[in-house]
């Protein structure tokens, strides 16, 4: 008996069959199906529809979206119908669709999409495709900074003025500006904008902008301006860096470590030290009270800080509505090159260095007091001992 075949065999035995036909889909089709089974997939994995919210994962948001454009479009509904076996395309559900919080998550893409020119929100083109994968992936991505040691110094430089007291960092949000030399903690790092390149209107019709951030650990980052701000807003640690000097220095709004009127004191001391002795006329101390000095001094003789000597006051300067730790930072900063290193023990025989004291002229101190007041004292000014003159630091 010849081999029959499988088609021969049937009508052998009289069986009756229609080849099915096999549906083709379009491009589009074929993107809307793939997106959706992407969706059902989340849902089978976390037990629950994807969500909109800010404190959602991106490509949770993105699902979101997704989902609620194929509940509205109704073709999309009609392809989908024998596929939605989780009831995700349900009338009940599709009536629930908020418009508002379908226009707040396409901003979201419009950020991650950054130079996309497609605003129509009718059509679906959020599938998770390569460049959706790349736009959201641009806001962790980071690369190593060939240049970095031109930055360097920045950082370095920033470092010591929170150290000091000449900047501080204050939660992002009430201020969500972002400008070219702004520095910024993010993730735990510095992060330094170096450039903002031109601006351009986002899809969802924002001004958006290219930026190069320089980060601490030698890195860099190309993204947008509103991812870099989102990134800042999710980050419970994320802090804007506030600007040398200025930061509420001599301001109006009231800090914890504010004082109405104030005096810096310029002391020099009568110690017999034989080093104190010797240099008397170039070692000063610096300091700011918000009482009398007279009364700060008052028990000099006795303290260990006044180099246990009787001092007298060789100048002062009446300030208002100063920071004190702030302005005792800034002082500390400058003159820290000539800081005076001696060791005394006090009246119980414990050996202290004081601090305060330092190895300069007057006339440079009073300087320094006169450019902090007028602002002109930018953050790289020290003072250099070996000409004995204030400098800017390159």
């Amino acid at each position: 008996m010849s081999n029959l075949s499988d088609d021969d065999l049937l009508r052998e035995l009289g069986v009756e069959y229609e080849v099915a036909k096999t549906r083709s889909y379009t491009p589009r089709e074929e993107h809307i199906i793939a997106g959706f089974e992407e969706i059902q997939q989340f849902v089978k994995k976390h037990g629950r529809t994807p969500q909109h919210g800010e404190e959602n994962d991106i490509f949770e948001r993105l699902y979101a979206v997704r989902l609620d454009r194929l509940r509205a479009q109704e073709d999309c509904r009609t392809l989908l119908t024998p596929l939605n076996s989780q009831g995700l395309l349900s009338e009940e559900e599709t009536k629930q669709i908020d418009p508002v919080t379908i226009l707040d998550d396409d901003e979201l893409l419009a950020e991650l999409e950054g130079m996309l020119a497609t605003s129509d929100i009718t059509e679906l083109r959020h599938v998770r495709s390569q460049v959706e994968k790349r736009a959201a992936e641009e806001i962790a991505n980071r690369e190593k900074c060939e240049d970095f040691a031109r930055f360097k110094p920045l950082f370095e430089q920033v470092e010591n003025e929170l150290k000091s007291g000449d900047r501080e960092t204050r939660p992002f949000g009430k201020d969500a500006s972002i400008n070219k030399g702004n520095f910024f903690i993010l993730g735990g790092q510095l992060a330094y904008v170096a450039e903002i390149g031109d601006e351009f209107k986002a899809p969802n019709g924002h001004t958006d902008a290219r930026l190069r951030v320089i980060y601490s650990n030698g890195t860099e980052s190309n993204l947008l301006l509103r991812s870099l701000q989102r990134a800042l807003y999710k980050d419970e640690a994320g802090r804007r860096l506030t600007d040398p000097i200025g930061g509420g220095l001599f301001s109006a709004d009231w800090e914890e470590n504010d004082i109405q009127s104030g005096t810096i004191y310029v002391l020099r001391s009568f110690s017999d030290h034989p080093f104190v002795s010797e240099h008397r006329e170039l070692i000063h101390k610096i300091g700011v009270t918000g009482g009398k000095v007279e009364a700060r001094i008052a028990n000099a003789a006795h303290d260990a800080t006044y180099l246990l000597a009787d001092v007298e006051v060789v100048a002062s300067y009446k300030l208002a509505s100063i920071n004190r730790t702030k302005l005792e930072g800034i002082f500390h900063r400058i003159f820290a090159p000539a800081q005076l290193d001696i060791t005394i023990n006090d009246r119980f025989g414990h050996p202290v260095r004081p601090k305060e004291w330092f190895l300069v002229p007057l006339n440079v101190i009073d300087e320094a007091v006169s450019r902090i007041q007028d602002g002109s004292i930018i953050n790289n000014v020290v003072y250099d001992p070996t000409i004995a003159r204030l400098v800017e630091r390159l």
